[in-house]
């Protein structure tokens, strides 16, 4: 798989080197300072892709290898709404190095956080010359990039994919000065139904974005094969790599191909409900996330949970904090707050719950808005399965001011988790239509990882955290102690087919309730304010015993049941 990814970018510098001129020459645009050059340019004039079958579907996942390159200044773009009965609202960030303009895009063209749609134009023929297949695609800037010159930045300071959560807040989109992005968008719902043969593939700008932002009209004409899975050697290992993408969330997102043994063992091991609505939830991963799949299995391990690369451990402290505990008055503290739920659904439950119940599981998500991260350490009394917490304290120059004690931590062995979670960080309780009563209660203990990235426009936003993943991010059974971090602008979410994570409705009578989502529901940690931390989400329970369902209204503008 990283063997694939690293050809495609050396397949990107030979042809931008070979045509002996920068990215954007010849393009006939106003050389305007703190305006990018943008052209689309193709790595390759030729491609192979696996078609392969999964789970009753079928096809190809269009990965021509096209990108944007840009040129003269960063493309840069500013995405926010003011809530969830606002309409998301897309600006173009344009830096001369001296000063920053802002330019509005049209409102309505950008609906969600997942890129610019409609951007790429697809035509696909067969050797007959018939078009069989014709599609537009998003471009989210910050899918797969890289370098196209060499005095171009060494690093990009731009996040590493297009959120898809939706109650995500604020995003930034960019492409660094001398970079080019890859313009696939992968839709594991919907591959291109090709049969087994030779194509050709003509892939271009819409004229909507050439008249925004001044691309040239080029068109790039691609051979493409389709061959079937398991012909190509390690193409068959990206094909069943990427049926088992993951994403979004604690744990795999996908379901494995058969044709990988690993990943089949493990769906083998798992139960889902006979409704499937306890199935993870289907990827919905940019190309930058989706290229990188490693997972071969549903819950946690290396590639999780972002799935763009292993996250590196976080080192706690040396040693228990010794001295007297204090906080200063004036020291940075993070702001912890709930999302509403979502993929919301009525499930037979997970392994080991009680046979013949019904439950109404969902995926929620607490966040940080800053200004500081959630810094939380662990230490371990040796042969005991809980640890002592603390919170710790930064100062504006990252030096440590204060620490102060936050509760427990503890191992948690099920499947799925097998890590260390900190208590008290989180709490769900399905409330009554009046929401006066509490009628379901479910206290939850979470390992902490930057799983989604809900608003990177808040100040001190992370756009590229560490503890993404899971498998280094929460320890292991014979940890001594642990680090666990929630950076400003990224939010963790537990999904709904994670044990635990749902409400017995099997006795509740029909009608309407509220699952609340409560951060920090103790007070264990300190924070900048504590009147945000609760979250509701309407949900209306009918059907017969057996056959129970769940109708999740709108919340405000976000249809997102």
């Amino acid at each position: 798989m990283q063997r694939a990814t690293f050809a495609a970018g050396a397949a990107l510098t030979v042809v931008v080197a070979g045509a002996g001129a920068a990215p954007g020459a010849g393009a006939a645009q106003e050389n305007t300072a703190g305006k990018p050059k943008l052209k689309l340019i193709a790595a390759t004039n030729s491609v192979t892709l696996d078609r392969y079958e999964w789970d009753g579907a079928s096809g190809v996942f269009l990965d021509l290898g096209t990108y944007v390159s840009v040129d003269d200044a960063p493309l840069e773009f500013k995405v926010t709404r003011k809530s969830y009965k606002d309409p998301v609202v897309a600006q173009q960030i344009l830096r001369d190095g001296t000063s920053t303009k802002t330019k509005a895009l049209p409102a309505g063209l950008v609906k969600d956080f997942s890129g610019l749609p409609g951007f790429i134009d697809v035509s696909i023929k067969n050797a007959a010359g018939e078009e069989v297949s014709n599609t537009q695609g998003t471009y989210c800037p910050n899918n797969a990039s890289g370098r196209i010159r060499p005095d171009a930045p060494a690093t990009s300071k731009y996040p590493q994919s297009c959120p898809t959560n939706p109650f995500t807040l604020g995003s930034v989109w960019g492409v660094e000065k001398g970079w080019a992005s890859n313009t696939s968008s992968i839709d594991y719902d919907k591959p291109v139904d090709l049969p087994v043969g030779e194509y050709t593939a003509k892939v271009g700008v819409s004229k909507q974005y050439r008249d925004l932002f001044g691309i040239p009209d080029d068109q790039h004409t691609i051979k493409l094969t389709v061959r079937s899975e398991g012909e190509g050697g390690e193409g068959a290992g990206v094909a069943a790599s990427r049926s088992s993408a993951h994403g979004g969330g604690h744990g795999g997102h996908g379901t494995p191909s058969a044709k990988d043994p690993a990943a089949a063992a493990a769906a083998a091991a798992h139960h889902y409900g006979p409704r499937g609505a306890d199935a993870p939830t289907p990827p919905a991963l940019s190309h930058a996330l989706e290229d990188r799949g490693l997972a071969h299995h549903l819950g946690d391990g290396p590639g999780h949970t972002d799935g763009s690369r292993i996250a590196p451990a976080l080192k706690p402290a040396t040693k228990r904090p010794s001295g007297r505990a204090g906080v200063p008055a004036n020291v940075p503290k993070p702001d912890l707050r709930s999302l509403p739920a979502w993929d919301i659904a009525v499930t037979d439950g997970e392994d080991g719950d009680a046979p013949g119940k019904e439950y109404l599981a969902f995926s929620a998500n607490v966040w940080n808005a800053g200004p500081a991260p959630l810094v939380v350490d662990g230490f371990r009394a040796p042969g005991k399965d809980l640890m002592d917490s603390y919170q710790y304290f930064y100062d504006a120059a990252g030096k440590q001011v204060g620490y102060t004690p936050s509760g427990t931590m503890e191992w948690d062995p099920r499947v799925g988790h097998e890590h260390w979670h900190f208590t008290d960080f989180a709490s769900y309780r399905l409330l009554s239509e009046d929401q006066t009563k509490e009628v379901r209660s479910g206290k939850e203990a979470f390992c902490l990882a930057n799983t989604d990235a809900v608003d990177y426009t808040v100040k001190n936003a992370n756009w590229h955290p560490e503890n993404t993943d899971l498998s280094t991010a929460c320890g292991q059974q014979n940890s001594i102690s642990v680090r666990e971090v929630l950076d400003v602008g990224s939010g963790d979410t537990y999904t709904q087919y994670r044990p635990g994570q749902s409400f017995d409705i099997t006795d509740l009578p029909n009608g309407t309730y509220y699952i609340q989502v409560i951060a920090n529901p103790e007070n264990r940690l300190q924070e900048t304010n504590t009147k945000n931390n609760v979250a509701l989400r309407k949900v209306v329970l009918a059907g017969e015993p057996g056959a129970r369902t769940v109708t999740v209204p709108p919340h405000d503008l976000i249809n997102a049941p």
